[in-house]
């Protein structure tokens, strides 16, 4: 009998365990798995930038995608979820940007791309405003994009000016 309560406190013991590692880890909704696992494996905060701002070059192609060619069932949700995707890219690069300022990392290149692709981005959102079509479908979602891009356009602009220029080195 005692054998029997210590095997099943051990298996408690491991699952509460189990439950609490996995609340740890924060889930995006908008990445898939594979997505997810190539942010985990990149090793600098630029190739996370990178890849944020590739997820999002996505999300915005297949956003267009779904405008010109709308599918059969949930046409109307599939535009929102990828709003809110390309949104939550645009905001998680941002993110890295200023996390890797706070730490004086050297991030010069995902701040340069993410201000290259901020200011393309921006002219494709307001391109879609512009046109209107099916706008009340997505129109607070495209507003939110909108001004999350403008966001991160406006910190990346400002974090060219704060980061450090890399090393130069001199020849003597």
């Amino acid at each position: 009998m005692k054998m029997w309560s210590r095997i099943l406190l051990a298996i408690s013991f491991a699952g509460v365990l189990g439950a609490r590692v996995l609340a740890q880890v924060p889930e995006k909704d908008y990445l898939t798995n594979i997505e997810a696992d190539k942010i985990r494996d990149a090793e600098t905060p630029n190739e996370r930038i990178k890849l944020f701002i590739m997820f999002a070059d996505d999300r915005i192609k297949k956003f267009q995608y779904e405008l010109e060619h709308p599918s059969q069932t949930n046409h109307e949700q599939q535009l929102n979820y990828l709003m809110n995707s390309y949104i939550g890219c645009v905001d998680d690069a941002a993110d890295l940007v200023q996390l890797g300022i706070e730490k004086q990392q050297n991030v010069r290149a995902g701040v340069d791309l993410m201000a290259e692709k901020a200011k393309e981005y921006l002219e494709i959102l307001n391109k879609i405003k512009a046109d209107g079509k099916e706008i009340d479908v997505y129109k607070d979602n495209l507003d939110d994009a909108i001004e999350g891009t403008k966001d991160a356009l406006n910190d990346a602009e400002k974090a060219k000016k704060s980061v450090a220029p890399p090393p130069v080195r001199r020849k003597s």
